[in-house]
């Protein structure tokens, strides 16, 4: 049921409060105000990555290729078969299945993500597919009878959204960044170093790396492409270049965290389990230059974590920070469904300091 209370939200946010349904292993997910900055705990399995998920698809307005691309990237594929005569050919193909709630895309199935309360909805549903060579293409894919294939229905404010082609074009979606939880590759930087470079961005970069080591004079990325570049750092100390990777994986990740920041510009930044590779004594400055980067750039930063630590950064960071609202939100299980608990900064002191169980 899509949540109706209203709320004091900030308005200048993409999405000032998210509602979710019916979405992977969702069905009802209500977070009735969302921060400059918003950071998310809660047991595995509760949700949290599919939450930023489903951002992704907002900002895209359900974009094809960006659904696509979340099934691939989960490795959600079905095998599909193709015979033509004696030859038998085999090719993955991403298994929209996985997108519905419970694996179950039934014809009166809904996705709906979107502002609490708002008509900027993303809606996703299972539609006919009254073309004969269509329907035979997803009845091989699916590996399902006549009966039981559909195509997918996506709308943004009840505007279709369709692959894009030369003759329709789907209207802008929100920039966005996703940024995993594994190691930092090259081309990551490589590709975000040369949107920054000689910008206000490059100068945040290296600020960023100064909170794991203050003696960070320049940086730049060398090489004659994405995959065989490297990041080199000059410090104060040396007299030649190291490479960035000889600091440690902590200082790859704040440098890329820092890239990220700087190329979400007026979108999305979303970070999964935030606290990897950042070692617990430099949590509040890596959450300080967070909520700076996030208002200097007017990124909306969503992320989560696992890590007590990581939440007592926070926590330390938003309470000196006026300008920039950062937000906690606990989500549960239990027999009624899913449901959220939002930590003022004053109710988050009180709970680190009883050592309350907000992770």
């Amino acid at each position: 049921m899509l949540y109706h209370a209203r709320m004091v939200v900030d308005e200048r946010l993409h999405l000032p409060s998210l509602v979710i349904e019916n979405f992977r292993g969702i069905d009802s997910l209500t977070i009735p105000r969302l921060g400059r900055v918003t950071l998310l705990t809660g047991k595995n399995g509760v949700g949290k990555s599919t939450v930023l998920e489903a951002v992704q698809v907002y900002a895209s307005q359900g974009r094809p290729d960006v659904l696509d691309h979340l099934l691939v990237s989960r490795q959600e594929i079905t095998v599909v078969v193709n015979r033509e005569g004696n030859t038998i050919n085999e090719r993955a193909a991403a298994d929209i299945t996985a997108l519905f709630h419970g694996w179950s895309a039934s014809r009166e199935t809904r996705i709906v993500i979107g502002p609490v309360d708002s008509e900027k909805m993303v809606q996703i549903e299972p539609a006919e597919v009254p073309d004969p060579d269509t329907l035979r293409k997803l009845m091989d894919v699916l590996h399902k009878s006549e009966d039981d294939v559909y195509a997918l229905n996506v709308t943004y404010q009840g505007a279709p959204i369709r692959p894009a082609n030369e003759e329709h074009e789907n209207p802008p979606g929100v920039r966005t960044v996703h940024f995993g939880p594994g190691l930092v590759d090259t081309e990551f930087i490589s590709d975000h170093w040369k949107h920054v470079v000689l910008r206000d961005g490059e100068s945040q970069a290296i600020e960023a790396l100064r909170v794991i080591d203050d003696s960070v004079d320049r940086v730049t990325v060398i090489g004659d492409s994405p995959s065989s570049s490297r990041a080199i750092v000059k410090l104060t100390d040396y007299a030649h270049p190291v490479p960035l990777r000889s600091l440690g994986d902590g200082a790859v990740r704040l440098f890329a965290i820092a890239l990220a920041l700087a190329n979400s510009r007026d979108g999305f930044l979303l970070i999964d389990e935030a606290e990897n590779g950042i070692h617990h004594s430099i949590q509040q400055d890596y959450w300080r230059m967070v909520l700076r980067a996030a208002h200097d750039n007017n990124v909306q930063v969503i992320a989560t974590t696992h890590s007590r630590d990581c939440v007592r950064g926070f926590e330390q960071a938003t309470a000196e920070n006026e300008d920039v609202k950062g937000v906690l939100i606990r989500i549960e299980r239990d027999d009624a469904g899913l449901h959220t608990i939002e930590y003022s900064e004053d109710r988050l002191r009180r709970a680190i300091q009883h050592g309350s169980e907000v992770r």
